[in-house]
């Protein structure tokens, strides 16, 4: 288990949080969609305790306070809480996050639909968006899939354009092996594998905040 901080126990009856765990830029409004808000993203892990909820705060620092990127995260089997867990919390402030306002809250079709773009931690994530909104397909990737696809040749890019870079290039652009989309569950692991896990995570989201940086314009503040 990871020693330090204690972690949350996770738990397989999964109760939705009565609050969204939307970035502190985003505002605090119930689910992602904002007519103020240009692009959605609705990060998603298993229990929205590790690393569901380390992307989307990390991708939320990385983006700077003038972006129009609302960033949200949910999990396939979220535990009941009011916050986030220790041990995430230690990590995502060591690496310059802000933890503030957090809740877990259980992934729905409702969530998938208000979502521009889903990123899943694993691939099984992606597929459980998917599975609660079909239609949604074209827009739902694991997070290191999309960055892989959407960077090309081409630079930043308004976020809806940037998503199509990512459907146009799907197929042709390979993994070495499908495994290497994913990004590992820390759960009952050390607090070193929790942070190994952060600092790969803010790598991408570093990524992920460049190819988003042309959504620019007045902070949301609701």
């Amino acid at each position: 288990m990871i020693p330090e901080p204690a972690p949350t126990a996770r738990s397989v009856s999964a109760r939705p949080a009565t609050e969204p765990g939307l970035s502190p830029s985003a505002g605090s409004s119930d689910g992602l969609t904002d007519p103020r808000a240009t692009f959605t993203v609705l990060f998603v892990c298993t229990g929205n305790t590790y690393r569901s909820p380390l992307a989307e705060r990390l991708l939320a620092a990385r983006l700077g306070p003038d972006t129009r990127v609302r960033v949200g995260s949910a999990g396939t089997e979220a535990p009941w809480g009011d916050k986030m867990d220790r041990a995430t919390r230690s990590v995502l402030t060591g690496l310059g996050g802000d933890a503030r306002g957090f809740r877990p809250r259980l992934l729905t079709a409702e969530l998938v639909a208000g979502a521009s773009l889903v990123l899943g931690l694993e691939r099984q994530h992606r597929e459980a968006a998917v599975r609660l909104v079909p239609v949604a397909l074209r827009r739902c990737f694991t997070l290191k899939e999309f960055v892989r696809l959407a960077e090309g040749d081409a630079g930043p890019g308004q976020g809806i354009d940037v998503v199509a870079r990512a459907v146009a290039r799907r197929g042709t652009v390979c993994a070495p092996r499908p495994a290497d989309d994913d990004i590992a569950d820390p759960w009952r692991e050390s607090y070193d594998v929790l942070r190994r896990c952060g600092e790969d995570i803010d790598a991408v989201a570093v990524r992920l905040a460049a190819l988003l940086s042309a959504e620019r314009g007045p902070v949301v503040r609701l």
